[in-house]
Formats: structure tokens, sequence, C-alpha cells
């Protein structure tokens, strides 16, 4: 016992040694590990003001703060380390993972185009029908409703986990497992003090704006109003840009890891299927080179990306029509803040309850206008 003591000591000390002669290498992997999980993270600030609809002002950083920490949870306590072992034992699954995570991700975006061509948005009429005839949340709604945003963030931060771990571990395949664990915890802190602070943010945007525009000073009322007055289109771009970053990542991840499936050391490596999930990305790839040459340059290089950028997007609402349609055949679906439909309806968005009908007031007059 003593032994066993004295050893997991020793390699404590080396493990803090690592750490802090390496923290220049963590803080560099984690950087590139996070902007490799961009889109994801577009996507988690987009979703997450929507829970607070209904809400107080005075409830709405306790509600984010709430939602951070089981977010930062989900990623340490659970993810983390079934990550860690999944890279340290069996490399080879990390595409076929990340390819759910990026059907996940198209089918998010292509759902949300879906919408948007429907004219629907489900998301607020479930929030309105949760609302009391005060026109806030109730306790109990307050509670389902975090808990719903930490499940739906689970499955946002297992994306961005697996995500940042590939990039960990093709970046450097012979790190330890300690180290691979170090830069997986930073990059699971440092997303989410960047969503949720970006949230918090956001959403109190028009109650500085409202505070501003009470004061007597004649520039701080026109900063005021100008603050109040571009928050739904602040939201409203959040929300198309993380469509476009969840179409654009999804069908990049997705054609990536069947090019690494199929590929040097992939699992299918060699086999006549192995080609075939091969060639789409090569084909894409040989494009975008080909645009580089034929342009030259910087030009050449942005106009290259681009081709690569549209065509991945492509792929993304394509894939994600095909996941759409077959979850709706099936009678599955709903996207973000479904489970809030089956936890407060009848489970059908499209067809709000009749008492929920009645419960739905404006908000109060005093209330900023994104509530």
């Amino acid at each position: 016992m003593a032994g066993g003591l004295f050893a997991l000591l020793d390699d404590v000390a080396a493990l803090a040694r690592i750490a802090a002669a390496s923290v220049d290498d963590v803080g560099a992997a984690a950087g590139r590990a996070s902007m490799k999980a961009a889109g994801v993270v577009v996507d988690d600030t987009a979703v997450t003001p929507q829970y607070l609809h209904g809400s107080p002002a005075a409830r709405e950083l306790p509600i984010i703060k709430k939602i951070a920490i089981g977010s930062l949870r989900n990623k340490l306590l659970f993810i983390l380390p079934a990550a860690v072992l999944l890279g340290q034992f069996l490399p080879q699954l990390l595409p076929v993972i990340l390819i759910f995570g990026g059907g996940f991700l198209a089918y998010e975006g292509a759902h949300k185009v879906w919408e948007k061509v429907r004219g629907h948005e489900p998301v607020a009429e479930e929030a309105e029908g949760q609302l009391t005839s005060t026109g806030e949340l109730s306790p109990e709604h307050e509670a389902k409703t975090v808990a719903g945003a930490i499940r739906t963030d689970f499955i946002l931060s297992a994306e961005i986990m697996v995500i940042a771990l590939k990039e960990v571990v093709s970046s450097d395949p012979d790190a330890s497992i300690w180290m691979r664990a170090i830069v997986l915890a930073a990059v699971a802190v440092l997303i989410t003090v960047l969503v949720y602070g970006v949230v918090a943010l956001i959403v109190k945007m028009d109650d500085v704006g409202l505070h501003l525009a009470e004061k007597p000073s004649k520039g701080s009322q026109r900063l005021g109003l100008a603050l109040v007055s571009a928050m739904p289109r602040l939201l409203t771009a959040i929300s198309l840009i993380g469509t476009l970053a969840m179409l654009w990542v999804g069908g990049h991840i997705f054609l990536v890891s069947l090019y690494e499936i199929g590929g040097h050391d992939g699992l299918l490596e060699g086999t006549a299927v192995g080609d075939a999930l091969h060639a789409p990305y090569d084909l894409i790839h040989h494009w975008e080179e080909e645009v580089h040459q034929a342009v030259g340059g910087a030009l050449g290089s942005i106009l290259g990306w681009l081709l690569n950028t549209v065509l991945s997007g492509l792929v993304g609402l394509v894939v994600g029509g095909i996941v759409l349609a077959v979850l709706h055949a099936f009678g599955i679906g709903g996207g973000h803040g479904s489970g809030h439909a089956d936890e407060h309806g009848d489970g059908h968005a499209d067809e709000p309850s009749d008492e929920q009908a009645t419960k739905r007031v404006d908000p109060p007059a005093e209330d900023s206008p994104n509530r």
C-alpha cells in the first residue's frame, strides 16, 4: 500500500511538473481545439437565450449561472473522462463518433432552415405556453427549463469535447493521457466561460440600454435606445450565423470523418467502401486547390476556402435534410427546446393546448423588448 501511495504521489508530482512546464503548450492546444469547435460554440450561444423567454430580469443571471454550472459539470465529470479514455485506447472510433456529431449539427441547421421556410418558431411558442398569468416563468417551470437546457447542453458539450480531443490527438499523437485531460479540461472551462459570458452580456444588453435611456445625458439616452433597438437584430444575426455555422461545420466534420474512416489507418482503409468514403472530401479538396492555383496569391486562398466552405455547407444541408426527413417519418424531431413541449404540453409544439393558450399574456410594460 505504501509503495502504491508513493508511486501515486510521484505520478501527481510528475503531472504537476509537466503542467507547470507546459502551460504555453496547453494554452496553445486548448486554443486550437476551441477554434475547431467554433461552430458548436456559436450554436450553443445562439440557443441558450431562448430558454430565458418569460424570465424576470432578476432571474436571468441566476438561470444562466445554473445552466453554466450544469454545462461545466457535463464536460468535466461525464464527457471528459469518457473522451480521454476513448482517445487513448480506441482513437479509431473518434471519426465514427464525429460522424454522428456532424450529422447532429447538420440536422440542427437543416431544422432551423425548415422552420424558417415554414414561418414557425416552435421554441418561442413553447416558452409562451409556460408563462403564468403574470407573464413570468413559475419556479417549477424555471427548474424544468434549466434541466432541459442542461440536457441540450450535454449533446453540444459532447460534440465540443470530441472535436477538441480529435484536434489534440491529431496535433500531438504522443501526448500523454494526462496532458490530453489537462487540455480538454482547459477547453471545457474556456468554452463554458466564453459561451455563458456572452449569453449573459446579450440578455442584459437591453437592461443596460434601458438604464442608460433614463439618464439625463442626451448621449446616454441615445446610446441606451440604440442598445435596446439593436437587441432583436442582434439575436436574429446570432441565430442566422449559428444556422450557417452548424451547416458548414456539420458538413465539414461529416466529410473529414468519412475521409479518415476510409483513409490511412482508418477502420475501412483499403476496402471498396473505404475508397468510396474517402472520395467526397478528396474531390472538394481538389476543387479548392484548383481555384487556389488558378487565381493565385491570397485571393486564390480565400476563394478556395470559400468554395470549400460553401460546398461543406451544402453537404451539411443535404445530410441534415435527410436526417430531418427520416426523423419526421418516424414522428421524431424538433430541434433545440423540443423537450419543453413534452414537459409542458402534449409534445406537439405546433398545436398548443387550450389551457396554455389561455395563459398567454403580453409581458409587463416595464419588461425589456426581448422578453
